[in-house]
């Protein structure tokens, strides 16, 4: 596993936006983890939240892209801390773009926020989680009715790695769907391979117990992985 990716697992876990108990996730399912990025809340933690991410999107795509996406409303602050962490560490000035929850008649009308999107533009998604795949149902639509652009995929902090609408995860559901790429900064199997049993910070999160709760829930929820 990438050094990144241990010390964003160990991030998530300072900041408690990754806990582990019991949950009642929107979908209705009991989830023994819970995920939220809306517990980011200092400028240092945006600040090293987007260098996370911009380290996950340039493994995936270099600097084949130009504009990032932040669907409203938490993808927002995503894109905007990520596309200043791209410009400081890889140099590359890539533009943020997000939508309005309702589109806007005045001044800077319409229905973006930040750049424009135009012709030709090459995109990245960011999000926080996707769990059914839900919010892309909006959020498509909206990016290519602005612009012939090409959506080169989507990136999450964490695949829960649990069944979508139908048998495979949403990720992979986007990707058959919409026909382009969706990853995650890292996996709930990276999560569990580098915390479980293991002490940090004088805490052990995923025990015997919990690991057994984590577990159940895959055996009803989970899908396959290659």
């Amino acid at each position: 596993m990438e050094q990144y990716k241990k010390e964003f697992i160990e991030f998530m876990v300072d900041c408690q936006v990754l806990k582990f108990g019991e949950f009642t996730l929107k979908s209705g399912r009991k989830s023994p983890f819970f995920m939220n990025a809306g517990a980011y809340v200092t400028g240092a933690q945006l600040i090293r939240l987007g260098e996370y991410y911009a380290a996950a999107i340039h493994e995936r795509y270099g600097d084949d892209f130009d504009v990032l996406f932040g669907p409203a409303y938490k993808g927002i602050p995503l894109s905007v801390a990520t596309v200043m962490a791209y410009s400081k560490l890889y140099g590359k000035e890539i533009r943020y773009c997000a939508n309005r929850k309702e589109e806007k008649d005045h001044g800077d009308a319409g229905i973006l926020l930040g750049s424009k999107l135009k012709d030709g533009d090459r995109v990245v998604i960011i999000e926080d989680v996707t769990t059914s795949g839900k919010s892309m149902e909006e959020t498509v639509p909206i990016i290519r009715a602005q612009a012939d652009v090409e959506i080169r995929g989507l990136m999450v902090s964490l695949n829960r790695m649990e069944r979508g609408k139908g048998e495979k995860s949403a990720l992979e559901e986007i990707q058959e769907l919409y026909g382009f790429d969706a990853d995650a900064i890292v996996t709930m199997q990276d999560v569990v391979d580098y915390l479980y049993k293991k002490p940090y910070k004088g805490n052990i999160y995923i025990d015997e117990e919990m690991k057994a709760a984590i577990d159940s829930y895959y055996r009803q929820y989970g899908v396959r992985t290659s």
